[in-house]
């Protein structure tokens, strides 16, 4: 659940098809990111998901979609 939630908020952020969003999908690499749209992705994400404020640390440390549902999984205990 947390996965296809994550797909439809990042194809919005990032003016991608859901389809071609995978666990794999880098953020830098394959969707272009830079500093300012994770900062936006994160904010959009506290919102959707009810998390706290993402941390520098914690988001340095996500390089994947993958990464961002374990993240989430790991806060919101889904």
């Amino acid at each position: 659940m947390i996965f296809e939630k994550l797909r439809a908020l990042i194809a919005e952020q990032f003016g991608v098809e859901e389809s071609d969003i995978t666990a794999e999908t880098s953020f830098e690499e394959d969707l272009g990111a830079d500093s300012i749209d994770i900062v936006e992705l994160s904010m959009a994400l506290e919102e959707e998901f009810g998390v706290a404020e993402m941390e520098e640390e914690d988001l340095a440390s996500i390089s994947t979609v993958d990464d961002l549902v374990r993240y989430l999984q790991e806060r919101t205990g889904d």
